[in-house]
């Protein structure tokens, strides 16, 4: 049985507590007040309360962490090495809205710049993956790991799509095309911080996205390394907290999978002479 740091118990009691009144929201999820921050982007007052609750146990536990939230305007830290939590009170909006039962609470902390541990919580299967650097990555109270598979035909990759006026289309059908030519299959489930936590415990072979937010990726970038696994963003490198590109799978398949992914370089035309 894993032993939880006193950093990782203060994520979880802090996950646990947010999700009671989110559970119950969820079930009544016609009645809830629902507003639009731009197209297809929904904001309920459970993400709201959520995220409320969230910055209250944390900054009772830990007062001088700062916070990065997707609701909320950025708190300043105070702590001399920076440390702030990057918080997705909700990840998987729509599919609460909606009344499917796949949507986490995302957790990650930040120190020095580097992410140093994190936690994903889906309340609906009352599972807890939460990973600290160095200590390993579990779900609950077990260790974790990526999946061994070594061919891509035999990979189950999940990914997130775009929509609407959101993100570049033709560059992710392109991609779409590309993996679901060579691998088992493609799941969209639609939400990202899940993916990666369910990368971490091998129940996806991968997973890619572009233009995703700190956020919706803090937690689930800890949780593929700690897991043994491999990410970086569409170019092979480590940018992907900033420009929001994220490839991971094992050791086995992340090249391969990047190579799939990544930005086709386009022939310039002979100039006229």
């Amino acid at each position: 049985m894993a032993t939880r740091s006193a950093i990782i118990n203060v994520m979880a009691k802090a996950c646990y507590k947010a999700s009671r009144g989110m559970l119950r929201d969820f079930g009544e999820v016609e009645q809830l007040q629902v507003s639009r921050k731009g197209p297809a982007d929904f904001v309920s007052t459970a993400d709201l309360a959520a995220e409320k609750k969230l910055v209250e146990e944390l900054t009772h536990a830990r007062p001088q962490y700062g916070f990065l939230l997707e609701e909320g305007k950025p708190i300043a830290s105070s702590d001399p090495k920076g440390r702030r939590w990057i918080i997705d009170p909700l990840d998987g909006t729509s599919n609460f809205l909606h009344g499917i039962p796949h949507w986490a609470i995302s957790i990650g902390l930040e120190e020095d710049g580097e992410i140093v541990a994190g936690a994903i919580y889906d309340p609906t299967r009352d599972e807890l993956f939460w990973a600290e650097k160095g200590i390993g990555a579990y779900l609950n109270d077990r260790r974790i790991r990526v999946s061994e598979r070594r061919n891509l035909s035999d990979c189950l990759i999940a990914t997130g799509a775009p929509f609407m006026s959101k993100g570049d289309h033709e560059r992710f059908l392109g991609q779409l095309r590309e993996v679901m030519a060579v691998t088992a299959g493609v799941r969209r489930q639609g939400a990202a911080a899940l993916d990666l936590a369910y990368v971490a415990a091998g129940r996806c072979d991968g997973f890619w996205e572009n233009g995703l937010q700190p956020w919706d990726i803090a937690a689930g970038l800890i949780l593929i390394k700690e897991a043994g696994g491999y990410v970086t963003d569409m170019t092979g490198g480590s940018k992907m907290m900033g420009n929001g590109d994220v490839v991971a799978a094992n050791g086995r398949t992340h090249h391969r999978l990047l190579q799939l992914v990544r930005p086709r370089k386009v022939a310039k035309p002979p100039e006229l002479t």
